[in-house]
């Protein structure tokens, strides 16, 4: 098993910054990843990290934006996310430990979530 806990979130104004935490207990795992869901909209990826050799991967609509690290040591997760948008407000939420044969922005492929943090942006 594996306990996620995420923190971070907040409201800001477009264009300005926020930094996601995602703190991991429990078990090891190999990718982490970064979600997001707006309000009737589907949970969808942001960006993702492996941990055991930082190749890394985002979603079109936050590269350039978005930053994805993981902290071995710490076993945390950070997605750093510099001129948000409006479109960027929803709950986001981590999720580590992918299963065999998914992708890695597949909702249904991981095996741990976090509870979520709510980022709003206004314009």
């Amino acid at each position: 098993q594996v306990q996620l806990v995420e923190s971070g979130g907040g409201s800001v104004q477009a264009g300005g910054s926020l930094r996601l935490s995602c703190g991991a207990s429990g078990d090891t795992y190999n990718y982490m990843s970064w979600f997001r869901q707006a309000p009737g909209k589907e949970r969808e990826g942001v960006a993702s990290i492996y941990t055991r050799s930082r190749w890394m991967d985002y979603a079109d609509s936050v590269k350039g934006r978005f930053t994805i690290s993981h902290d071995n040591a710490e076993r945390t997760l950070y997605l750093q996310m510099n001129n948000l948008k409006p479109e960027d407000t929803a709950m986001y939420y981590c999720a580590a430990d992918i299963k065999s044969g998914y992708a890695w922005n597949s909702y249904h492929g991981y095996n741990y979530w976090g509870q979520g943090t709510q980022v709003t942006v206004s314009s």
